[in-house]
């Protein structure tokens, strides 16, 4: 009778745990093309990018001035940068940057995530948020 119990209440447990868990573990905080970003990654990006940018980054490598060509509604003021964010997870330190940038301001304040991916030519589009 006690196994049974315990039986039934595991069963419930893990059905009702595993979709949240899931949806924890595959959250995208923004979504660029196929590749999907958990705002600690984008975080993670945001947070090197400002440290090299504060640290006088003035070669033509990343971050670099970002001009906002496209126009976009940035929530935060700029000046601003931009800076590789990689679908492998790591945080990136050289060689090909892939298609989608964090955007920062000059006072390292998240400004969007963008992408190549489905934009025109060496444009930008939003990711998805």
């Amino acid at each position: 009778m006690q196994y049974t119990k315990l039986l039934a209440l595991a069963t419930l447990l893990t059905g009702t745990l595993a979709i949240p868990l899931e949806k924890m573990t595959r959250a995208c905080a923004y979504t660029c093309g196929s590749a999907c970003y958990s705002s600690s990654a984008v975080s993670a990006a945001q947070k090197a990018g400002y440290k090299l940018e504060s640290a006088g980054n003035d070669d033509d490598s990343y971050p670099h001035e970002y001009h906002d060509y496209e126009g976009f509604d940035f929530p935060v003021s700029g000046t601003y940068y931009e800076f590789p964010i990689l679908s492998s997870g790591e945080v990136y330190d050289g060689g090909s940057p892939g298609a989608d940038r964090v955007i920062f301001n000059g006072s390292g304040e998240l400004a969007g995530v963008i992408t190549h991916t489905g934009a025109s030519g060496d444009d930008f589009v939003a990711c998805d948020s």
